[in-house]
């Protein structure tokens, strides 16, 4: 009864946490990320800023912290570090060997490491210590999963002022050790860690998806790999490699009887990356969520034909894309740059038998575009955050760790596992690292040249990248703009008709299997974004500024009309309900065990 007990308070903490994020300060819900007012992008061409009211921007009540005026080196301190590893023990070491470097610095202080291999399990164990007060200090996470904690009131410490704080801020006088400063890191990731109403994560390592090409399997189908690879051209190259299945059932292309010509690991990003493409809506910082529109209706019908035909597949229909590319059963797989060390002939990972292993050259390119002059292409990668405690001089230890692993030694040496980037352009501009580069294809551990090339790749395209708006509820959508893909694939193999009833149908089952109307607004597809006018020189026109007048004719006749409730109050409210209910049973179930006790 104890458990039970437990569980419902903690399902009634979670509920009133909720209660927190209803309003807040406006933010450009169209912009690329969220930014200050005065580094805020321009909005993106596919939707326009709306008009009106901006009370269902969900942002929490933000409780800025103050540093002390020093840290208390007579007081001994324990912090927890949450990280993920992609169980790579040489990526456990790095973070060992950071803790032991900045325990040597601040004898005070020791760094607990918790390893996680998985993302989502760290978001999960964050949700549930939220609610019982007991978050780790430091962590590595997302922006879409901060935006969730931030429903809580006191949970993720701003870091805006911390930043540019002379003593203990990046760079700071006070430092024991060479912290960049907030210019050296990457303006664009930087702005990644925008979360509502300000800075609340620094990035750690950063990422992007590629695209890794049999080259010699290209080049029997008679074709030439583009710099730029459209999607066109790899529908077309994948359409021929899967006629090429002979009336055994065996391919000429590699004389196997299995041949997935294309493979995409990540569906969430397939989607979002198409649609940003091509300009289509999917989501917007307001909680405004465009994703159910006749452009992604268009690319379904697209993808399902390609299904039909067996020149696509994905990896949770057919498992990991590495696997069918060693083995020479498979021509195009696109994966996360932080994967490159599984990709390849030469590869210093991978999960098949050797004898398996299909030599072959391989080429790394970017993902598939629809317009070559101008390519779009997601940024991803871990951040890290820094969860509030009671006590202002732990909360300092720990970002003082925090900005450790921001420092060329821990960057440069974490980045050599994969195909990651540093955050900062002081270790990427460190003899060190560019010696790294230089070196590819020296060996097949360190200097993989599938590695170095994957990381080159993100290198050259930090401009061309993009991340979508946060929210709480966005990493609930991106798992549906996958799962779309992977109904349509799925529904393919199995005979059944894909048609405009079914898209109609999934759209509502996504609805409301993942409660996204619940998190924001379902709205139409916007539309793009109007030229200014232009007079005959050709200079923009001016918009006369609005009068008093005017904007008292627009406002609302009714004041007292305050619209729907936000999504967020919405699912507050739906929790607590759901919480009484709990509690109800509970209630009626004890009476009952009471009863028969007592006429036992």
């Amino acid at each position: 009864m104890k458990k039970k007990a437990f569980a419902l308070l903690l399902a009634f903490s979670f509920a009133a946490g909720l209660l927190a994020g209803c309003h807040g300060r406006y933010v450009d819900p169209y912009a690329t990320t969220v930014a200050p007012p005065e580094t805020t992008p321009a909005a993106t061409e596919s939707a326009p800023e709306e008009t009106g009211s901006t009370e269902e921007s969900a942002a929490p009540v933000s409780y800025r912290y103050t540093l002390p005026d020093t840290l208390d080196t007579s007081k001994k301190f324990t912090l927890k570090f949450w990280a993920k590893n992609d169980t790579n023990m040489t990526q456990v070491k790095i973070y060992q060997k950071a803790i032991e470097d900045f325990q040597a610095l601040y004898p005070n202080i020791t760094v607990e490491l918790r390893r996680y291999n998985d993302y989502g399990k760290i978001y999960q164990d964050v949700i549930t210590n939220i609610g019982t007060h007991t978050t780790p200090n430091i962590c590595i996470s997302y922006p879409d999963h901060i935006a969730t904690y931030l429903s809580g009131e006191d949970v993720v410490v701003p870091l805006d002022g911390l930043l540019e704080d002379p003593r203990f801020g990046l760079g700071g006088s006070e430092l024991k050790f060479d912290s960049p400063t907030k210019d050296e890191i990457v303006p664009e990731y930087l702005a990644e860690c925008y979360v509502q109403d300000g800075i609340y994560a620094l990035p750690y390592m950063r990422s992007s998806e590629a695209l890794y090409i049999n080259e010699d399997f290209v080049k029997k189908l008679g074709y030439e790999i583009p710099d730029v690879i459209t999607w066109d051209w790899i529908w077309e190259v994948s359409e021929a490699a899967a006629a090429t299945k002979g009336s055994d059932g065996t391919y000429s292309l590699n004389n196997q009887k299995t041949l997935l010509p294309f493979i995409y690991k990540s569906t969430d990003n397939m989607m979002i990356q198409m649609l940003r493409q091509k300009k289509a809506g999917y989501n917007a910082a307001d909680g405004s969520i465009y994703i159910f529109n006749d452009t992604t209706r268009s690319l379904l019908f697209e993808i399902a034909d390609h299904v039909k035909s067996g020149a696509f597949s994905t990896f949770k229909i057919s498992s990991y894309p590495g696997n069918f590319f060693n083995a020479g059963q498979c021509i195009f797989a696109i994966d996360s740059t932080a994967g490159a060390t599984w990709i390849g002939s030469e590869a210093p990972l991978t999960e098949i038998p050797a004898d398996k292993v299909v030599h072959f050259n391989t080429v790394v390119r970017p993902i598939p575009q629809f317009d070559p002059e101008e390519p779009q292409m997601i940024s991803q990668g871990p951040s890290v955050c820094l969860f509030w405690k009671d006590d202002p001089q732990e909360v300092l230890a720990s970002w003082l760790f925090m900005q450790f692993l921001l420092t060329n030694s821990v960057q440069i040496a974490y980045s050599q596992t994969e195909g990651y980037v540093p955050v900062t352009t002081k270790a990427q501009q460190d003899p060190a690292y560019t010696d790294y580069l230089s070196r590819a294809g020296e060996d097949n551990s360190t200097y993989y040249d599938v590695k170095i090339k994957a990381t080159e790749m993100v290198l050259e395209n930090i401009g061309n990248t993009f991340t979508t708006p946060v929210f709480n509820g966005s990493a609930t959508l991106r798992e549906s703009a996958g799962q779309m893909i992977e109904n349509v694939a799925t529904s393919i193999r199995r005979k059944q008709t894909v048609d405009d009833a079914y898209i109609d149908k999934l759209y509502s089952d996504m609805i409301s299997l993942y409660h996204l109307d619940l998190y924001g607004t379902i709205k139409d597809e916007p539309e793009p974004v109007k030229e200014p006018e232009t007079n005959e020189a050709g200079e923009t026109a001016e918009v006369p500024a609005t009068t008093a007048a005017e904007k008292e004719t627009t406002a609302p006749s009714d004041p007292k009309d305050l619209g729907p409730l936000p999504a967020g109050a919405r699912a507050l409210l739906i929790s607590l309900a759901a919480v009484w209910v709990l509690l109800g049973a509970a209630w009626l179930i004890g009476r009952i065990r009471a009863g028969k006790k007592k006429h036992a």
